[in-house]
């Protein structure tokens, strides 16, 4: 049996990072980012503060790292669909619809997206950071596959830009909605739902045929 005060079992030094990373992930969404503590992150990681400087240098290291860990794998997928998907535009919507409410399932993931907008103004690196690193590069995959499929006469004349947020701006709201109101007993929103709905709406309003 171990002494008293010892670990129950020794973490590989190379795990240590990922294990910080997880926990970051769990106190950002629970806390914010201001409240959040490197003590409570390093106590959520079962790792001493002293170890978390081995590795980052700030809090907003730790977020990089939390974006590059656990959020940028979810965009590389949507840019992927996007990328490898050559038409017609209404296939790949309802492969969207389909994806999207899976990666934004996580409420882990939620809590950081109401941290981000909430905490924006007092933090406005972490803000620059999600939209540099998360925002920007889904939202332009979106909107090069809506100008792809204008100009294939499938989507009717306006900015791509407009369209694609359109599209998943509902979304965000429905995850901002869960995260904040369906605590204090509001009746939520089933995301799946929500997306297929919300995207057969969009893709008629898209349409340069106004009777399809």
């Amino acid at each position: 049996m171990l002494p008293s005060g010892q670990p129950k079992f020794r973490r590989r030094k190379a795990a240590r990072p990922d294990e910080i990373v997880a926990a970051a992930l769990e106190i950002f969404s629970e806390k914010g980012f201001a409240a959040a503590r490197l003590d409570d992150i390093a106590a959520r990681a079962g790792v001493s503060k002293g170890a978390i400087y081995l590795y980052f240098a700030t809090k907003e290291d730790i977020f990089r790292a939390v974006i590059a860990q656990a959020v940028l794998p979810n965009v590389g997928q949507i840019r992927q669909l996007a990328a490898a998907h050559p038409g017609p535009f209404s296939d790949l919507a309802r492969g969207l619809a389909a994806l999207a409410p899976t990666l934004l399932a996580r409420s882990e993931l939620g809590g950081v997206i109401k941290m981000v907008v909430g905490e924006a103004r007092n933090f406005p690196e972490i803000a620059r950071l999600w939209h540099d690193q998360v925002i920007d590069p889904a939202l332009g995959a979106l909107s090069e596959a809506i100008g792809a499929a204008q100009a294939r006469g499938e989507v009717r004349p306006g900015d791509p830009r407009l369209y694609a947020l359109g599209l998943i701006g509902p979304l965000l709201a429905g995850v901002i909605w869960r995260e904040t109101f369906t605590p204090v007993g509001a009746e939520p929103f089933d995301l799946p739902t929500l997306a297929r709905q919300h995207f057969e709406t969009a893709l008629r309003g898209m349409s340069p045929d106004p009777t399809a």
